[in-house]
């Protein structure tokens, strides 16, 4: 599992961008987040996600707040 942080939401189109610890952002839908709602997060929050690929680059699956 990676970790980042919530680098932009934008919360009326309801997608958003992680940051990962080596600085790359990766794209993620509001039916990716898990544990709280997508509303629920904000940017600057660390963030656990599974790193996925889509046609258009880096995407982010299960992303959920993080333990740590």
């Amino acid at each position: 599992m990676a970790t980042g942080t919530i680098r932009r939401l934008v919360l009326d189109k309801g997608f958003g961008f992680v940051r990962d610890e080596s600085g790359v952002d990766h794209f993620f839908h509001r039916s990716s987040v898990r544990g709280v709602t997508f509303e629920g997060l904000h940017e600057g929050q660390r963030v656990e996600f599974e790193e996925a690929r889509s046609d258009k680059g880096p995407r982010a699956e299960d992303v959920r707040p993080s333990e740590a």
